[in-house]
């Protein structure tokens, strides 16, 4: 299950105050969910929400889905979201966000940014298609919403930033979550049994 999140890296810290933050980390592909973001962030801003809404990451030129960089300065243009490219210190990005988000609806392997969120005590939304679902448990350390769903992924999204005591208990048992099931050493011992059974 993924090579394992190093929780001590990948630390809590307190939500910033000011204007919220919403991120989503990922390579810049459609399959992302990378435009149902920037819809769901052009709604809420359109409508007078006090939010942010970031991109964090890269294209994939040689992806067929990969999101023009065009199109991601034109959105970044429109004011709707920011695009930060790759971030190396990923703890910092998280950190910075009060929610974190990724809308893929593609079948994914173990998103391990989503890992890293839940162990920095970040909500999570996100769809609930393969690998997603295995990190986050619906109405626990986060919200599944139906697949390709813009506006179960909004409300959810609003709910969240609307209560910042549902947030930071998402965010403790998204930690638990973690250091339980998908740490560094938890993953290294399961990694060890498999090859001691094979050996024997």
């Amino acid at each position: 299950r993924g090579a394992g999140v190093d929780t001590a890296l990948f630390s809590p810290k307190p939500v910033p105050s000011g204007t919220p933050l919403v991120v989503l980390p990922s390579r810049m592909l459609w399959e992302k969910g990378v435009e149902e973001f920037v819809v769901c962030a052009r709604n809420m801003i359109n409508n007078g929400r006090s939010v942010r809404f970031a991109l964090v990451g890269e294209p994939d030129p040689h992806n067929p889905g990969s999101v023009p960089v065009e199109q991601l300065q034109t959105w970044v243009k429109e004011g709707v979201v920011e695009w930060w490219g790759r971030c190396k210190n990923m703890p910092d990005v998280f950190h910075q966000s009060s929610v974190v988000c990724l809308p893929s609806f593609y079948g994914e392997g173990l998103p391990k940014a989503l890992m890293e969120a839940a162990s920095c005590e970040r909500p999570i939304v996100t769809y609930d298609v393969p690998g997603c679902r295995e990190a986050v448990i619906n109405n626990v350390n986060g919200f599944l919403v139906p697949k390709k769903d813009a506006i179960a992924l909004q409300e959810a999204i609003e709910k969240l930033l609307g209560d910042v005591d549902l947030c930071a208990r998402f965010g403790k048992a998204g930690r638990e979550l973690v250091i339980k099931e998908f740490s560094q050493e938890r993953i290294a011992s399961e990694t060890l049994q498999v090859w001691e059974e094979v050996l024997s």
